[in-house]
This record gives C-alpha cells, sequence and structure tokens, in this order.
C-alpha cells in the first residue's frame, strides 16, 4: 500500500469554496497503523469491481504549463494494455492547496466526499459498476493525494439509490466515518470503484496545480 494517513472528516459550513454539509477531511493526518492497513489490504477474495488498484505510467516530458499537451498525452497513454478499454472523461486541473478537488460545475464550489454516478445503478448492483482510472500528470513535484472513505456507500446508505447526499446525513447524524489519503507523485494513478467508495482529491500543502487524466472502464454486464 501507498503511503496512507488517516482523519475523520467533518460537515463545512460552505467556506472556502465548498458546498454547505459537504463531508470535508481537515488537517493533522496521522500514519495509518500497520495492522489497519492489512485490514484494508486486498486479497484473492476481493472482486475487482471493488478493488482499488495503484498504477504507475511513465509521462514525457511536458512543459509545467502546457495544458494541451497533457491532453494529447492522457489521450494516447495505454494505460492497462489489452486490459484497460479506457473511455476518456477528460483530463482536469485542479489549483494548489484545496483540501479536496471536485467542483460542482453549475455552482463552482466544491461537493467535498462523494460518490460517482456514471452508471446509475441500484443498490443491490453497485458493486459491478464501472471503476474509474486517474493517473496524475504533474507537472508540481509535490502529489495530489486520493481520499478514500472507511465505509463503502451501501454501508452508509441503506436506500435504492445511494448518493452523496446520504454520506453527508450519515456524518451529520454522528455516525462514524474516517478518510484515508493515499500519496500520488505525478505518473502515479489508481482504479478504484468511485460509484461504491466515497472519495475526493486533494491539492492540500502543494503550491502548484495538478493536473490528472480521468478514464471509465468498459461497462458493466448488463445481464
Amino acid at each position: 500500500m501507498k503511503t496512507a494517513t488517516t482523519r475523520s472528516p467533518a460537515p463545512s459550513l460552505g467556506r472556502h469554496g465548498h458546498e454547505p454539509g459537504a463531508i470535508v477531511p481537515g488537517g493533522n493526518w496521522v500514519p495509518l497503523p500497520a495492522e489497519e492497513a492489512e485490514r484494508h489490504q486486498a486479497d484473492d477474495s476481493t472482486p475487482d469491481s471493488i478493488r482499488i488498484e495503484l498504477l504507475r505510467r511513465p509521462l514525457p516530458p511536458l512543459d509545467p504549463g502546457d495544458l494541451s499537451g497533457r491532453l494529447e498525452t492522457a489521450a494516447r497513454l495505454d494505460l492497462r494494455n489489452s486490459r484497460w478499454p479506457a473511455t476518456l472523461l477528460g483530463c482536469a486541473s485542479s489549483p494548489g492547496n484545496w483540501t479536496t478537488t471536485t467542483e460542482d460545475s453549475t455552482t463552482g464550489r466544491r461537493i467535498g466526499l462523494h460518490v460517482d454516478n456514471f452508471d446509475r445503478l441500484p443498490y443491490p448492483r453497485l458493486h459491478p459498476g464501472r471503476r474509474r482510472l486517474c493517473l496524475n500528470l504533474g507537472p508540481g513535484p509535490g502529489p495530489p493525494y486520493l481520499l478514500i472513505a472507511d465505509h463503502d456507500i451501501q454501508q452508509i446508505c441503506r436506500t435504492l439509490h445511494p448518493h452523496t447526499e446520504g454520506i453527508r446525513r450519515y456524518v451529520a447524524a454522528g455516525h462514524p466515518l474516517r478518510c484515508l489519503r493515499l500519496r500520488l507523485d505525478p505518473s502515479d494513478g489508481y482504479i478504484a470503484p468511485t460509484e461504491f467508495l466515497a472519495h475526493d482529491g486533494s491539492t492540500a500543502g502543494i503550491d502548484q496545480p495538478s493536473v490528472a487524466a480521468f478514464c471509465l472502464d468498459q461497462p458493466p454486464d448488463a445481464s
């Protein structure tokens, strides 16, 4: 497992660019104890559809301000050889020193820990949802982070269509939820079940912006 730290997130009051109620981790990250790291480690019984995989892909030299070059690089990447029929979602640039990075495009405010909803699957069928791949394209020498909650959406929301608002209600009601933070250097990436696990990116403590490419796995089996 990559270097991981943990802390408990809390609802935002809408300051610092976040939506009111957004679940945002603060400072004071602490190292993840070895026994907990072992507990979170996937084994042979873990289905691929809910497994988090970490990867590394060499990147060509790129000028720090060359966003178009990074977009072209993302389009050409063979991220998992023949195992990954990638559908490129796009490339996003996040400013430095953001606690979380995902924004609501309609409001410009950041949404905090959330689940994706590309496949719009009902509660019983969240497991076969497509995983998302993210690759850090730099340019800064400091790493962005992957933030992952330690409870999955089925543990948090026992409703027909679990969604981000359910995570907010869960935390606001005082239920336990912790956030794991995984360091991702430039050319590092992850493949994660982002419809199943509350997550976000972070550039906290990093002065330069970070650019990332995002892809989707092959569609889930319709049967």
